[in-house]
């Protein structure tokens, strides 16, 4: 049996990517003013979006996760998740770039709390309404 769990259970850890490999080497590749629109798509690729607002902004993408133990039940962990954004101007030239890495991630944390209604309804028009739509609800076996 631990013979058997030896041979499947193997040491390397699984990785799974997404989007464009090795966001970095490239960054360093393309250059402000000099790169155009044909040298980063033979470069780099097709962009993974593009933006709605603004069709001369392109978005690349690049994450990396592995799982983290045996113990964890296959919980990812991101080791590495790049985003390049690059902002070429109308004649087809890059303007702009920027990576971002995982630093630049921020963790939101949502509040758990629930606002309170200031109204309350235990007037006599709402008494008789939520009868009539109780009785309207109420299952036909109810009902004679």
């Amino acid at each position: 049996m631990i013979f058997i769990i030896t041979i499947n259970c193997s040491g390397n850890k699984v990785s799974n990517f997404h989007g464009t490999k090795s966001l970095e080497s490239k960054f360093d590749k393309i250059q402000i003013n000099m790169t155009n629109k044909n040298d980063l798509i033979d470069l780099i690729g097709y962009p993974s979006t593009i933006s709605d607002f603004n069709k001369n902004k392109w978005f690349y993408v690049e994450r990396k996760k592995t799982n983290q133990s045996l113990f964890k039940f296959g919980a990812q962990k991101i080791i590495k998740n790049n985003i390049l954004i690059v902002e070429i101007d109308s004649s087809g030239i890059l303007k702009d770039k920027k990576l971002l890495d995982l630093d630049d991630m921020n963790d939101i944390k949502y509040l758990k709390k629930t606002t309170a209604k200031d109204f309350q309804n235990k007037d006599l028009i709402y008494g008789v309404f939520s009868s009539l739509r109780e009785k309207i609800n109420a299952p036909l076996r109810n009902r004679k």
